[in-house]
């Protein structure tokens, strides 16, 4: 609640507002069941006759009432004597009215009761004594009885109708209000989430599941932008509809208030032992929707392979177990929730019945009046009430705090990758040169290095090619450069300056990399190409970027050329022009450095060549580096890196390596013919 309540934080202006018209709107909430009780006791039963101060009476009868009162100089001030010889009030004060009533009603009391002590009344019956003598004195007065109820009666209908506009107004301000407030938060979650995602290097993104990530970034956001609503249209309300019932209660004086403190404390338990049951529950839920999304995401994405090997049915039950785990769980915490409401009920039903049961025997004893009673049965389900929704608050809360933790997780997560205090980018040549120093690296949590002691040098102009067995770490060494992950001994310089003294922005800018898996997003070709900024690319560099990348043919066949749009992940197009485009996007920026993970496994042997011949043509001052699995991509390569295990088993040009490296003539073995290996290479 507390990590919520910060975010709300973030709109005060808002908030104060919102709270102010809370206020207003308990005000009016809490006005109408005076308003009622004052129909019914007043404009009913008592024919609009408010108090016991004659509005005009006759002389004999304000003579009696100064003769029978020591404050007759009270009394005489205020009334003035009109034409006819009656009295008339000429007090419009409600303190002086409130002062005349109590010093007339003892007056009017022992006159009408004929010299009984008022101490042997209650007050509620000598109001009402007073009343029927003012009632009397009226129509001895010949004054219309049913026109002076009519008046108080639409007099006291109008205030309530004015009562009930503006806690109408108030309510859709307040929901208005609310809703802005929780839209903000969401979006700068999102924001502060999306931004802190960018930024994580592979170790941050390793840790948090894209499944847990895309989960965080939505249902999480969406549980804590609920809460926010309900925070401020019903938690911030609550109390102040609570506090203003229990002062209302307090000023009725029924001697009844000892049925609201049972029935808080029985809600209070009632709240308190389900959340104890429920809580652990709502933690668990979060998790299990995470897991939700990940069988889904991962079945969606694989179901041509799902189909491919007939795996349907695995996938079915895989799916139907996450869903089914996440059901029961679901089913637990709303079974518990379910006592909730029935018991609530209870609860509000039998304070009516108790508040009925006592109030009746006031009324019977005259110490209650009905509409009393009526005002006491409407504040104490208010009081409730506000209890109630606290409590409904309390059962998406726990849920909420979750998903708030969640998502403060990835926010305070810091990463990895940071740059230096004093960066040296000032210090770079532009020539391109990378070398490997003595590195060393090993993924978080692992025991053992993925690389040890590498050391090269690629030069510009030049390409160098790394190739070994799955799992030896080329992608990993290559993942180094761009600083996706750090290394954990040695170091990787540019120019001679360590990566780590160069801010992440110069670095990759200076680097063209296209992963293992051509990535495109959905836009147009041209957008996709010119991914690194169209003021940096022109529509001629595109082109010709496309042309080296053999892209420029299957380009120009499209009906919209550069404007042909690109679906999400690139699926309208084949494996090998994703990998075409992704190629070409790299070139288009004219990096210093390219970085090749294994980008032409996609491609024919043809194109593979076409492609490569125009590549070493057009960006022969560049420095490349090429991840490959196929020997025939990298045979005339400048420098061959051969990894074996994590470890440098050679370095060479390809019939180097043939003579004296035993890793790669077991690769070269397993690719090239008996023709090709006594020649050491052949001809494209």
């Amino acid at each position: 609640m507390f990590k919520i309540m910060k975010y709300l934080g973030e709109f005060k202006a808002s908030v104060i507002a919102v709270i102010f018209l809370l206020i207003l709107q308990a005000y009016c909430d809490l006005s109408l069941p005076s308003y009622t009780s004052d129909i019914v006791d007043v404009g009913i039963e008592q024919g609009g006759i408010e108090n016991a101060v004659p509005e005009i009476m006759r002389e004999e009868t304000f003579n009696g009432i100064c003769l029978l009162t020591a404050e007759d100089v009270l009394i005489r001030e205020n009334y003035q004597q009109n034409k006819d010889g009656n009295y008339e009030l000429k007090a419009e004060e409600p303190e002086t009215v409130a002062a005349l009533d109590e010093v007339m009603r003892e007056a009017i009391v022992t006159l009408y009761h004929q010299g009984n002590a008022q101490e042997e009344l209650s007050d509620t019956m000598a109001a009402q004594m007073a009343v029927m003598f003012v009632r009397a004195e009226y129509e001895a007065l010949g004054l219309d009885l049913n026109a002076i109820q009519t008046r108080y009666l639409l007099t006291t209908g109008g205030k309530m109708l004015l009562m009930t506009i503006l806690m109408m107004t108030a309510s859709i301000a307040v929901g208005f209000l609310a809703a802005k407030v929780s839209a903000g938060i969401g979006m700068r979650l999102r924001n502060r989430v999306f931004r802190k995602v960018v930024s994580f290097s592979h170790a941050e993104m390793d840790k948090f599941s894209t499944a847990s990530l895309i989960t965080r970034s939505t249902n999480d956001i969406q549980q804590v932008q609920m809460v926010a609503v309900m925070l401020l249209r019903m938690v911030c309300y609550a109390p102040i509809l609570g506090i203003g019932g229990i002062i209302k209660v307090i000023n009725t004086r029924t001697g009844m208030g000892w049925i609201i403190v049972v029935a808080v404390v029985l809600i209070l338990a009632l709240v308190g032992t389900l959340m104890k049951i429920a809580m652990p529950k709502f933690k668990l839920m979060q998790t299990l929707v995470d897991r939700m999304n990940l069988v889904s995401r991962e079945i969606l994405t694989g179901i041509p392979v799902i189909r491919a090997f007939s795996r349907e049915k695995y996938e079915e039950e895989r799916f139907d177990k996450a869903n089914k785990e996440l059901m029961s769980t679901q089913i637990f915490t709303n079974r518990v929730m379910t006592f909730m409401m029935p018991t609530m009920m209870l609860i509000m039903n039998a304070i009516a019945v108790a508040i009925v049961w006592f109030g009746s025997q006031g009324i019977d004893m005259g110490n209650l009046q009905i509409g009393d009673m009526m005002a006491f049965i409407t504040y104490s389900m208010q009081i409730v009430m506000s209890f109630l929704m606290l409590t409904m608050i309390s059962v998406m809360l726990p849920r909420a705090g979750v998903a708030a933790e969640r998502i403060e997780e990835i926010i305070n997560t810091e990463s990895t990758i940071l740059d230096t205090a004093q960066v040296q980018d000032e210090k770079l040549t532009g020539k391109g040169i990378v070398a490997f120093e003595n590195v060393n690296f090993r993924y978080p949590g692992a025991e053992e290095d993925a690389l040890s002691d590498i050391s090269f040098v690629a030069e510009p102009g030049k390409t160098t090619a790394i190739i070994g067995s799955t799992g030896c770490g080329k992608s990993t060494l290559l993942h180094l450069i761009p600083r996706f992950y750090d290394v954990t001994g040695g170091k990787i310089t540019i120019d001679g300056i360590d990566i780590r003294e160069l801010s992440q922005k110069k670095l990759r800018s200076m680097l063209g990399f296209v992963p293992q898996k051509g990535v495109l997003f959905s836009g147009t070709i041209a957008s996709n190409l010119k991914f690194a900024g169209e003021e940096k690319i022109s529509d001629e560099m595109m082109r010709e970027a496309a042309e080296i990348a053999q892209a420029k043919e299957f380009i120009e066949s499209k009906n919209e050329k550069y404007e042909s749009p690109i679906a999400q992940g690139g699926t309208n197009v084949s494996g090998g022009q994703k990998q075409r485009l992704s190629i070409a996007r790299a070139i288009a920026g004219r990096p210093e450095v390219f970085l090749f993970d294994d980008s032409f496994s996609a491609l024919d042997y043809k194109t593979d060549a076409v492609l490569r011949k125009a590549l070493y043509e057009k960006i022969a001052d560049a420095t490349v580096i090429i991840v490959a699995q196929r020997i025939s991509t990298i045979l005339h390569a400048d420098q061959i890196i051969v990894l074996d295990e994590g470890k440098i088993a050679g370095i060479g040009k390809h019939e180097e390596l043939l003579q004296n490296c035993t890793a790669y003539q077991e690769i070269a073995k397993s690719q090239l013919s008996e023709a090709e290996l006594k020649g050491g290479a052949r001809n494209e």
